[in-house]
């Protein structure tokens, strides 16, 4: 599986991600120049990369994922993870969704963390 960690996901989280499994596919908004975009851009990004966006943005994201969804476009999907969510437990949810996940499995499909 492919992420792109949204511009708002802790440096820890993808960190410790890393560090668990030091060959997860990951990218981070700001190292490829998606800071500060609208999330329609980040998410059309995500999804001509195939790129399955994680983000703490549960107000905006979710709605904007599933009208791409409506309109028919691409999307590799969205997870998003409760801010609230301790970071170490955030890394173990999000490994054990990685390794449970067959390419693919997560497009159109906006999934909430914890699990």
């Amino acid at each position: 599986m492919k992420l792109l960690a949204d511009e708002n996901i802790k440096r820890q989280l993808v960190r410790g991600l890393l560090l668990r499994q030091s060959n997860l596919d990951i990218v981070r908004a700001q190292d490829v120049g998606l800071l500060g975009l609208d999330d329609p851009l980040v998410l059309e990004w995500a999804a001509s990369e195939g790129r399955v966006l994680i983000t703490y943005d549960v107000s905006t994201m979710p709605a904007f994922a599933y009208e791409r969804i409506a309109e028919g476009q691409l999307m590799p999907g969205v997870i998003i993870i409760r801010a609230s969510m301790p970071v170490g437990q955030a890394i173990e949810d999000m490994l054990i969704l990685v390794g449970a996940t067959v390419p693919g499995e997560c497009g159109g499909r906006v999934l909430y963390l914890p699990l």
